[in-house]
């Protein structure tokens, strides 16, 4: 699986780990990005409702111009 790195505002990562329980800042945030992902499916699979559109995404790197 790929791996991305991003910079995410301390005090969201704290309060993420403090609200999960999980003592690890990549655990915690992977965690809820898992349950928001599962969140969404479930609700695709009640209502029956999903926009192809949204599931292709395009991997490779875009170069900023200007």
């Amino acid at each position: 699986m790929a791996k991305t790195e991003i910079a995410l505002d301390t005090e969201l990562v704290v309060e993420v780990m403090v609200l999960s329980g999980i003592g690890n800042p990549r655990d915690a945030i992977e965690a809820v990005v898992r349950d928001y992902v599962a969140r969404g499916h479930r609700t695709e699979t009640r209502t029956g409702g999903v926009d192809t559109r949204l599931r292709e995404i395009d991997g490779k790197p875009r170069i900023e111009e200007g």
